[in-house]
């Protein structure tokens, strides 16, 4: 199955995060944040916002940083994937 987003929603695949603290702490499985750097899957084509176009400045492949509790999560095939607006997309990680 293939996602499609529709208007200005692009598709996230998390990235995974790390298990152990930088000092060698095994972390839980419970204690484990949601990671907020992930790989784009799939762009929207744009839309309006208030009469204005929306230009997407990302594109499958990037990982970029988003909000940390932002969008709707969905599991397809077995794989976990994000849908969020691209005003939820902070920044891209190079």
């Amino acid at each position: 199955m293939t996602l499609k987003p529709l208007s200005d929603n692009v598709v996230l695949k998390a990235c995974k995060v790390e298990e152990t603290t930088v000092s060698g702490i095994v972390l839980t499985s419970a204690s484990k944040e949601k990671s907020q750097i992930a790989e784009v899957v799939a762009v929207g084509p744009g839309g309006e916002i208030d009469g204005k176009p929306v230009k997407m400045t990302v594109k499958a492949g990037d990982k970029v940083i988003v909000n940390k509790y932002s969008g709707t999560e969905v599991k397809i095939d077995d794989n976990e994937y994000t849908i969020v607006r691209i005003s939820d997309v902070l920044c891209t990680v190079e």
